[in-house]
């Protein structure tokens, strides 16, 4: 029997990219995603829900995911996620047990118009992947970046 763990996911950035190193020198970037979806609610009418996931990325071999997510992503930015789920835990400083869910990214996609700017509406390069297909200029808005409580 086979197993699959696999995630992917369309969404904005909650917030910009956090970038640092391990003590081994490999470059890390945490960030969070929100995504839409739809469902019935308690009162049995249709109703918008948000998500959030917390995304990790790693720079791998000569492909530097990390660096290019820091550089190139800002709050609002929409992306596509690919990668697969972790859950790990540890023990914090007071001894209690924690635990999270994440997604490490093995693919990230820039899906904003290649003339649009952050969600501040500043410019920003973009990067020179040949994998990069940007979505078009009318591409729905799911997630509003100012109503994003962090």
């Amino acid at each position: 029997m086979s197993n699959l763990n696999k995630a992917l996911l369309i969404g904005r950035l909650t917030k910009d990219p956090e970038m640092r190193y391990t003590p081994s020198g490999t470059a890390v970037t945490n960030f969070s995603i929100a995504t839409n979806r739809w469902s019935t609610g308690p009162d049995g009418e249709k109703k918008e829900f948000t998500d959030y996931h917390n995304i990790v990325a790693y720079n791998a071999g000569k492909r530097n995911l990390a660096e290019v997510v820091a550089q190139y992503t800002r709050k609002g930015a929409l992306v596509y996620i690919e990668g697969r789920i972790q859950t790990r835990s540890w023990e914090g400083q007071d001894g209690q047990k924690r635990r999270t869910t994440e997604i490490i990214a093995n693919d990230v996609q820039f899906l904003d118009s290649r003339s649009g700017g952050a969600a501040d509406g500043t410019p920003r390069q973009r990067p020179a992947a040949s994998d990069d297909i940007p979505a078009p200029d009318d591409a729905p808005r799911d997630v509003d970046p100012d109503e994003i409580p962090f």
